[in-house]
């Protein structure tokens, strides 16, 4: 699936850019980062994976808001995510990451699949991810 067909399916929605939402994902994003960590910390690793994988994911939506979109599903946040890749604009290893975390993510909130070395391993991608997203701002999303 391309960005077209996400924006046909009603799965991501085009608009105009939006700083200030970008600015409250990018907070959300440090906010579910810290928290990672500590659950870590604290040894709740469920709650860790889930915490990582929602940096990644609001790191991600404020490029997307930077850009004029806004998402629908998880799903269409790793179909920008490829688009970047496909235009040389990101490294494929972090889509790759995103969509790992997302798995890890409803492994943890739907399975009940999830260990420490998941939650140790996420919190790492998330940090790196996030760090990844900040130095792509804005990152130029092309239509399909």
């Amino acid at each position: 699936m391309d960005i077209e067909e996400c924006v046909e399916k009603g799965l991501l929605q085009r608009g105009k850019p939006d700083a200030v939402l970008a600015g409250k994902e990018w907070r959300e994003a440090g906010l579910d980062l810290s928290e990672a960590k500590a659950l870590l910390k604290e040894k709740r690793f469920k709650r860790s994976i889930e915490a990582a994988y929602y940096a990644m994911f609001h790191a991600a939506k404020a490029i997307l808001f930077k850009e004029g979109f806004r998402e629908k599903a998880h799903y269409a946040v790793l179909v920008v995510l490829e688009n970047m890749v496909k235009r040389g604009k990101l490294q494929q290893r972090f889509a790759d990451d995103y969509r790992a975390a997302l798995h890890a993510r409803e492994g943890a909130d739907y399975h009940y699949s999830y260990s420490q070395e998941t939650a140790v391993d996420l919190v790492l991608i998330a940090e790196e991810f996030v760090k990844e997203m900040g130095r792509l701002e804005p990152m130029g999303v092309a239509k399909g």
